[in-house]
C-alpha cells in the first residue's frame, strides 16, 4: 500500500478555501485562511496554495463525478454517444463560467505572500506559484469568453469603477499571462518536498507549453495575427524544450500511466493526483469495466496507423474492419493499450457494453477489477495531471506551427526529439516519422493520407494524428478542435463516421434481442450507429460557439453601473 503524504490530505482540507461557487467576484470564505493573522509562516502559505489544486487538477474526479478523463469530455469526434452532447444553445441567465473569484483568490495570495517572514527565495517561489494559478485561470477565462477584464490586484467590494468595466483585449490579457508564466518559470523551485504532487518548475513549464500552444494556434487560425501567434508559439516551444532538455523525464509502459495504484516515481509524470482507499476515490475503473460506456467512434479508431507507420488507407498490413480481430491486427500498439482488442461488447449482449462495440481498456487496473475497490466509486488508481507524452506532442506541434509564422524551419531534429521519442516508447516501437520536403515519410517511403483534410498540410496532419492517438480520451480533443478552428469535425451529418462504431453481423448474436440495435443500411450487417434518431444528430452550423456567451445577469449588472458589457459575436 502506498503511503499517503500531507499534500493528499491537504488537497481536500483546502476545499474550504477553494470550494466557493464561481459567481462574479465572489469573496472567498472569511475564515482564518484569509485573515491577516494567518500569514505567519511558509507552512501556512503552502497550505493556502493547496486550495487551488482541486480546482485545476481534477484528475479522475472524486466519488461519482467526472474529472478530465474519458466520456465526461465526449463533445468531440473521438466519442460516439447515443445522445450526443450539444454546443451551448442559448445565452444563460446566470452562471456560465463568467467569474473572477479565483483571480481574486490568486491576487490575495500573491499580495499576502509579500509580507510573510520568509527568505527572498521563498517569497519569489510562492509569488511564482500564485502567478502560475492566476495565469491558469485567465487562460480558462480567455478560452471561454475571449476578451475579459484583467485584474492584477485584490479589489475592494465597493470599487465599482474597477469591478464593472469594459473587457480588455484578448492579447492584452494573454500577454499578462505570459508575464506570469515567465516569472514562475524563473522563480518556482526545481525541487519541492512532495515531488510529483506539488507544483515545481517542470509543472509550470508543462502548463506553459499547453497554454501557449493553445493561444498561439488560436491567434493564427482565428485572428490571423501571425505576430502574436509567433510570440506565443515560441513560448510554448521553449517551455517544452526546457523539459525535454532537462533529462528529468522519460517514457515507460503507456498504460501504467493511467491505471496505476501508485504513480509516485513514475518517470513520465510531472504531476499526479493521489487517491487512497477510504479517503478519496473515483469511479473511472468502474465506468470502464462494470457499466455501459460511450465508445470510440469509427473515425477515432481509424486514426491509428498500421504497425508499418502508414495510414490504414494505404498500408498493405491493414486487415479491414470486419471483426474485432481484423480491425485490431497489425496496428499502432497504443490501440491495444487503449481499447479492448479481443472482443466486442454489444448492447443487448453485454451489461458493460460500449455504444460502438469497442470498449475502453486504457484506464482499467485488472488487479482490482473484480474487487470492491474496482467497482462503484471506490477506485483508488492515481490520475496523471500532466505527463511527458503531452510535452512531446506539444513541442512537435509548436515547432511546426512556429515555422509557418516566421520561426525556424521545421526539421527532422524536431521530430526526433518529440514524436519519434513517443514511437520509441517501450512496447510501441513504431517506425520513425520522417520529413521529406513538405511530405511525411516512414522508412524512406513518402506518403499522403487519403483521409487528410485538404486544408491541413501533410506533416501537420501527421503531427495532429500523433497528438490525437497519444492523448486519446484525456480531455484534449475539444480544445484542439476549437483552437484549430475545426469544430466542423464534430458534425455528425457532415462526418457520419463519428456516429459509427464497429462492423457487426447480428446473426453472430442469436440469443440476444438486437432489434433496436441500429446498423448502417438498416439490415443485419453493418456499422453500429449509436445515435440512430435523425433529430439526435449533432450539427455544427454557427461559429459563434467557438466562444461562450456572457450570462444575461452580468450584462444587466454592468449596465446598472453605466457600462455596456459587449456580448460575444453571434449571441
Amino acid at each position: 500500500m502506498k503511503v499517503t503524504n500531507k499534500i493528499f490530505i491537504l488537497f481536500f482540507l483546502a476545499l474550504g478555501i477553494a470550494g466557493c461557487e464561481k459567481d462574479f467576484l465572489d469573496t472567498p470564505p472569511q475564515d482564518v485562511l484569509v485573515d491577516e493573522t494567518y500569514w505567519t509562516s511558509e507552512v501556512n502559505v503552502k497550505t493556502f496554495a493547496y486550495g487551488f489544486y482541486t480546482s485545476y487538477f481534477s484528475g479522475y474526479g472524486s466519488g461519482y463525478t467526472w474529472g478530465k478523463y474519458f466520456s465526461g469530455q465526449s463533445l468531440n469526434d473521438d466519442f460516439a454517444p447515443t445522445n450526443p452532447p450539444r454546443f451551448t444553445q442559448q445565452v444563460p441567465t446566470s452562471g456560465g463560467g463568467w467569474s473572477f473569484a479565483w483571480v481574486r483568490k490568486a491576487n490575495i495570495f500573491i499580495d499576502r505572500v509579500q509580507g510573510v517572514d520568509m527568505e527572498e527565495e521563498a517569497i519569489n517561489h510562492w509569488t511564482g506559484i500564485g502567478r502560475f494559478f492566476r495565469a491558469l485561470e485567465y487562460h480558462d477565462l480567455v478560452k471561454d469568453f475571449g476578451d475579459v477584464p484583467y485584474y492584477d490586484k485584490e479589489l475592494a467590494e465597493n470599487d465599482n469603477e474597477m469591478l464593472y468595466r469594459e473587457r480588455d483585449e484578448r492579447t492584452f490579457v494573454m500577454d499578462r499571462v505570459l508575464e506570469d508564466f515567465r516569472f514562475a518559470a524563473e522563480n518556482v523551485r526545481d525541487n519541492v518536498e512532495n515531488e510529483g504532487q506539488e507544483v515545481d518548475r517542470s509543472v509550470v513549464l508543462g502548463f506553459m507549453s499547453r497554454v501557449f500552444l493553445y493561444e498561439g494556434t488560436w491567434q493564427k487560425y482565428h485572428e490571423n495575427n501571425n505576430e502574436k501567434a509567433a510570440e506565443y508559439l515560441e513560448a510554448a516551444k521553449w517551455a517544452a524544450q526546457e523539459i525535454i532538455e532537462s533529462g528529468n523525464f522519460s517514457l515507460g509502459n503507456y498504460r501504467e500511466v493511467f491505471n496505476s495504484l501508485d504513480l509516485s516515481g513514475n518517470p513520465e509524470v510531472l504531476l499526479y493526483r493521489e487517491y487512497e482507499e477510504g479517503m478519496v476515490t473515483h469511479s473511472l475503473n468502474s465506468y470502464n469495466n462494470k457499466e455501459p460506456q460511450t465508445g470510440v467512434s469509427k473515425d477515432g479508431i481509424e486514426s491509428y496507423l498500421a504497425e508499418d507507420g502508414l495510414p490504414i488507407g494505404i498500408s498493405a498490413l491493414y486487415q479491414g474492419d470486419k471483426g474485432i480481430e481484423n480491425l485490431m491486427a497489425n496496428r499502432d500498439p497504443r490501440i491495444y493499450e487503449t481499447f479492448v482488442s479481443d472482443e466486442l461488447r454489444i448492447n443487448g449482449v453485454d451489461p458493460n457494453y460500449s455504444t460502438t462495440g469497442i470498449a475502453t481498456h486504457k484506464f482499467l487496473n485488472e488487479d482490482i477489477a473484480d474487487e470492491p475497490r474496482g467497482s462503484s466509486n471506490l477506485n483508488p488508481t492515481d490520475a496523471p495531471i500532466i505527463r511527458y507524452g503531452e510535452i512531446l506532442v506539444n513541442y512537435a506541434e509548436a515547432a511546426y506551427e512556429l515555422s509557418t509564422v516566421g520561426g525556424a524551419t521545421f526539421a527532422q531534429e524536431d521530430l526526433d526529439k518529440s514524436i519519434n521519442v513517443l514511437r520509441d516508447r517501450p512496447g510501441i516501437n513504431l517506425p520513425y516519422l520522417e520529413v521529406s520536403g513538405d511530405q511525411p515519410a516512414v522508412n524512406g517511403q513518402v506518403y499522403d493520407d487519403p483521409q487528410r483534410d485538404s486544408g491541413v498540410a501533410p506533416i501537420l496532419w501527421e503531427i495532429r494524428r500523433e497528438r490525437r492517438v497519444e492523448l486519446m480520451f484525456e480531455g484534449f480533443r475539444l480544445d484542439d478542435l476549437k483552437r484549430w478552428k475545426k469544430l466542423e469535425y464534430t458534425d455528425m451529418v457532415q462526418y457520419p463516421d463519428i456516429n459509427r462504431g464497429a462492423w457487426i453481423d447480428k446473426s453472430n448474436y442469436p440469443d440476444a434481442n438486437l432489434e433496436s440495435l441500429a446498423v448502417t443500411g438498416g439490415g443485419d450487417k453493418g456499422y453500429l450507429i449509436p445515435a440512430s434518431a435523425e433529430e439526435a444528430l449533432r450539427t455544427f452550423e454557427d461559429p459563434k460557439v467557438y466562444l461562450e456567451p456572457i450570462p444575461l445577469d452580468q450584462i444587466t449588472l454592468y449596465r446598472d453601473q453605466g457600462v455596456e458589457l459587449e456580448q460575444n459575436p453571434g449571441w
